[in-house]
């Protein structure tokens, strides 16, 4: 794993040659000219889907979204089917079914035989099997109508409704109704599967005697990682709308005996004690720098000397911004208007200033899921 440094800052010049691509690029007559030369042509044309697949992606998210609430993965699990069957079991119009069908098949969700029936492709069979991922998708609702109007949105002038799904950002009594509680904790829990299998793989826990999960819901990451490993004590500290659940989920997987559930608020309670290891996963980027610099400072007082931080959450990209992290997870936490995605770096200098050292994060396996950064107390 290597050392993560802080970012290089932007450089700003003035006139050059960049300058001078620009508008030689955006002349139409340079356009029609590249797109008319074979050397060039491919080139152009490669340009202009990238620029077309861009305009188009919401069309794109909302064939997604349609063929997840019809559950048209589900109806072709077991094989082909026709248009026809399927506007009948959906309840929509066959000619509007054809339609959404050949975008499926466009966008690689679907294949499509000779005869005209339909089936899965690898990826359309994946959307079905990925844990937390339909979930997720209709959860979108919610991020889509925050966009409605992205100007205003990045004016900083939209009352987003993404705010209010996730109400524990803002303290423990705007989250304290078990019921909304429930919901938030429910799609969380759904969507950790796949970060607990890439934390698990980015980082050992061997040797660990006493893991502690700080804002983990109802443990589905500290259940993952105690049916995976040997540590004999586990504690999941969380806001007191969530123990239920978390209690629950943990008898039934046979961790009762292992796990210890904290009710409370990293803002406002005491930290359990006794943990050689402190997981915060899909936390940080839930608040503002203030937050975090306040809690990596309380998380490095809990650890014993030599004791380890694991930090586990989507991450900006860092000297090249990325789609997940610099597009997608930049927005989402925009519109909980609490917090924010960071670059490693960032993530490494809140790190650092709270007195943690030999800071470090690879390259992650699937950055959309999540990237691990681990930092030491030192002796």
């Amino acid at each position: 794993m290597a050392e993560v440094a802080g970012e290089a800052g932007p450089r700003h010049r003035g006139f050059s040659l960049g300058a001078l691509r620009n508008r030689l690029v955006a002349s139409r007559g340079f356009q029609k000219f590249t797109s008319g030369l074979p050397l060039t042509r491919a080139v152009a044309r490669a340009d202009g889907a990238r620029l077309f697949d861009l305009l188009a992606g919401f069309t794109h998210s909302q064939v997604l979204m349609a063929v997840v609430e019809l559950e048209l993965p589900a109806k072709l699990m077991d094989g082909r089917r026709t248009s026809a069957e399927l506007a009948a079991a959906a309840a929509v119009p066959p000619a509007r079914m054809a339609t959404l069908l050949d975008a499926g098949v466009a966008l690689g969700l679907f294949t499509r035989s000779r005869r005209g029936a339909y089936g899965l492709s690898r990826l359309g069979a994946a959307l079905e099997g990925v844990p937390g991922l339909k979930p997720m998708i209709r959860h979108h609702r919610v991020l889509y109508r925050d966009l409605a109007d992205p100007t205003a949105f990045f004016r900083g002038e939209t009352e987003t409704e993404l705010a209010g799904f996730w109400p524990y950002v803002f303290g423990a009594a705007a989250a304290e109704d078990p019921d909304t509680a429930r919901t938030y904790s429910g799609l969380m829990a759904e969507s950790q599967v796949l970060v607990a299998e890439d934390t698990m793989r980015a980082v050992r826990f061997a040797g660990v005697e006493h893991l502690l999960d700080i804002g983990g819901g109802t443990g589905a990451f500290l259940e993952a990682v105690g049916r995976a490993t040997a540590i004999p004590r586990l504690t999941l500290f969380d806001l007191p709308a969530v123990v239920p659940d978390a209690t629950r989920r943990f008898a039934a997987a046979g961790l009762a005996e292992r796990v210890r559930v904290v009710p409370g608020s990293f803002r406002d309670d005491p930290l359990p004690e006794g943990a050689d290891t402190i997981s915060l996963v899909r936390v940080l980027y839930d608040h503002a720098d203030a937050t975090v610099a306040e809690l990596l400072a309380r998380v490095f007082e809990a650890l014993p000397p030599g004791g380890r931080l694991i930090v586990s959450e989507p991450m900006r990209g860092a000297k090249r911004p990325e789609r997940a992290g610099d597009v997608y997870f930049s927005l989402y936490c925009m519109a909980m208007r609490t917090g924010r995605a960071r670059t490693p770096g960032e993530i490494a200098a809140l790190a650092r200033a709270a007195g943690f050292a030999e800071i470090a994060s690879r390259e992650p396996a699937r950055p959309y899921v999540t990237r691990v950064l681990s930092a030491l107390r030192p002796a």
